[in-house]
């Protein structure tokens, strides 16, 4: 486990303030504000810390201001409801007296049910693959000096995931593609066998790439000095139980984009073939027209 798993394993490990009230730490990944998977799973973490026997199975958040990275963050719950079946909590998460998010997380009591799901993509397997970020060392030794200098942190920062590309995409120079990619991720490092905590890494990495793949089809970068990119809102499902320490296919599209606006898909296929989550973001998408 390298130091930025444990340090998010941490993050994940919310002080309790109150009833139903918990605080957790922020951490710089290079952006201009926290990043937004940080709170999507910390957030979860505080809504899951108010339920017996339930675990989640979907989960609603909009990013409402972008979050101070020098603060820590208070999460308050409301327990809406606690049926026979279903409970539902919403979380709201606080800096200088204001909601950064707001989400809603419901939770069932596991039983048995009718089953299907789409296949998981035919890809080769992660080991055959570069990892993003010797993938990322090239690129930027082959960007130009002032490049290099501004989204060096950025490229090269440790995080907690491990990621490898199937069909790499260099955001220094960026092309037009089509708005899919397919992606193996896993954390840098095996996790405790507590299923709470692999679920909320799991949300954590949900929220990497799914931005970049709207952008693909523009040719254009989030890197870019003149990009005003940022996640509107992030919708979860959790399907089956997975370990995040182990590799899982995140198969991405994206099927439009509007009103600067940008509507990303997701789908997380652990290696066996089960489908083990969905996830759908809406983004913002601004930049300066070259004249």
């Amino acid at each position: 486990m390298n130091r930025s798993l444990q340090d998010l394993v941490a993050l994940l490990d919310l002080e309790p303030l109150e009833v139903n009230m918990f605080r957790g730490q922020s951490r710089d990944l290079g952006g201009k504000s926290v990043f937004g998977g940080q709170v999507i799973g910390q957030a979860l973490v505080a809504a899951q810390r108010t339920v017996e026997s339930s675990v989640p199975h979907s989960a609603h958040a909009y990013f409402l201001r972008p979050g101070d990275m020098e603060l820590p963050i208070v999460y308050e719950v409301d327990r809406v409801r606690d049926g026979r079946s279903f409970s539902a909590r919403r979380v709201q998460a606080i800096q200088h007296g204001q909601p950064i998010l707001s989400m809603i997380a419901s939770f069932q009591l596991p039983e048995d049910g009718a089953e299907h799901q789409s296949p998981m993509p035919d890809v080769p397997p992660p080991e055959g693959l570069r990892d993003y970020k010797e993938l990322a060392a090239e690129w930027l030794q082959a960007a130009p000096a002032e490049t290099q200098a501004r989204v060096r942190d950025a490229l090269l920062r440790q995080v907690a995931i491990q990621f490898r590309p199937v069909a790499p995409w260099n955001p220094l120079q960026p092309q037009r593609h089509a708005p899919q990619q397919c992606i193996w991720f896993r954390a840098a490092g095996a996790l405790p066998d507590d299923p709470q905590l692999h679920r909320s890494v799991l949300a954590y990495a949900s929220d990497f790439n799914l931005l970049s793949t709207a952008l693909m089809p523009h040719a254009f970068s989030f890197l870019a000095p003149d990009a005003a990119i940022a996640s509107i809102d992030h919708a979860l499902w959790f399907h089956r139980e997975a370990r995040v320490d182990d590799w899982l296919l995140y198969a991405m599209d994206s099927p439009s984009a509007q009103g600067a606006r940008g509507l990303s898909r997701g789908l997380i296929y652990a290696r066996d073939g089960r489908l083990v989550a969905s996830v759908a973001q809406e983004n913002l998408m601004r930049w300066r027209q070259p004249k």
